[in-house]
């Protein structure tokens, strides 16, 4: 999965945030990166505008983003370089903002909705 039909590589980023649905964004993201289905990029390089993560992202096969909250921060930074990324939501997907454990349980409930879609 970390080609796209297209035959190019598909980017992840995630919004840590600094609560627990960021965590968990940051946490699948890195999971997603590990096991090879998409390579997870530097949000922050993007961010501030750093030209290999700006053009690795538009020109990457397809960009995903999973926000913890419906700021959806790292959608937002991509779109600010004229990216629609394919784009998460944890508190969309029904996990509450400060109320959700970051366990590997979580981690992997998550994971697997956002795999189901993508494929």
């Amino acid at each position: 999965m970390s080609n796209c039909s297209c035959g190019g590589t598909r980017l992840i980023f995630a919004c840590s945030g600094c609560s627990d649905v960021g965590e968990i964004a940051d946490k699948v993201s890195r999971l997603i990166n590990k096991r090879g289905l998409a390579k997870m990029s530097c949000l922050s390089g993007v961010g501030a505008g750093l030209s290999g993560f700006v053009e690795s992202a538009k020109g990457a096969c397809g960009n995903v983003t999973i926000d913890g909250c419906g700021v959806a921060c790292s959608k937002k930074i991509l779109e600010n370089i004229g990216i629609t990324p394919r784009s998460f939501v944890l508190t969309e997907m029904g996990f509450e903002k400060g109320k959700t454990s970051s366990d590997e349980g979580t981690v992997e409930t998550v994971m697997n909705n956002v795999l189901k879609d993508l494929n």
